[in-house]
């Protein structure tokens, strides 16, 4: 059994990328895991300030969601982010996010596999090209990591969009063969 922890990063209700997540975590439940799903709509989630008290503290100086965020990652086995591609890139909010977990990058941490579930109005697959750079940039900070698989569901813009695709299946099909 393997401790996962899905985090979905678009902040609309309905969204195709958060019903990507919630695929892939049925599947990973279905398989026996522990599985913990974070949305971060909701959350308070500042930028960065460049500081970099957190690479001798251990954690961000900031006081919002980040530094429970992290404490969960790095007890994970698997992390898997879920982003809307937005502009060719991944969302934001991920992006913010994965700046300010910097605290981790002396740290111990337990995750080696990594995954990414994207979703686009556009179809052709270059489209998530950047967003898997970028997350690989993340990846390469944590050498015993990996990007153990990516998923991409083009052609899907308006929420609930991606309802009957068969890519709901593969989301579902990836969180089972973990």
């Amino acid at each position: 059994m393997k401790k996962v922890i899905v985090i979905s990063t678009s902040l609309r209700q309905g969204s195709n990328s958060d019903m990507l997540a919630d695929k892939f975590v049925e599947g990973a439940k279905a398989a026996g895991h522990d599985v913990e799903k974070i949305s971060l709509a909701g959350k308070n989630i500042q930028f960065c300030k460049g500081c970099l008290a957190c690479q001798q503290l251990g954690r961000c100086v900031i006081n919002d969601d980040v530094n429970d965020i992290m404490a969960r990652v790095l007890k994970a086995d698997v992390v898997a982010w879920a982003t809307p591609i937005y502009y060719y890139e991944m969302s934001g909010q991920m992006k913010t996010l994965i700046d300010r977990m910097n605290a981790m990058y002396p740290l111990d941490y337990q995750f080696r596999d990594v995954y990414l579930l994207t979703t686009a109005a556009e179809g052709e697959p270059h489209v998530p090209q950047r967003a898997e750079q970028g997350l690989t940039g993340w990846i390469d900070c944590y050498p015993k990591s990996r990007l153990a698989g990516h998923l991409f569901a083009g052609g899907v813009g308006a929420p609930r969009e991606i309802n009957g695709n068969d890519k709901l299946q593969a989301a579902y099909d990836l969180g089972q063969n973990l």
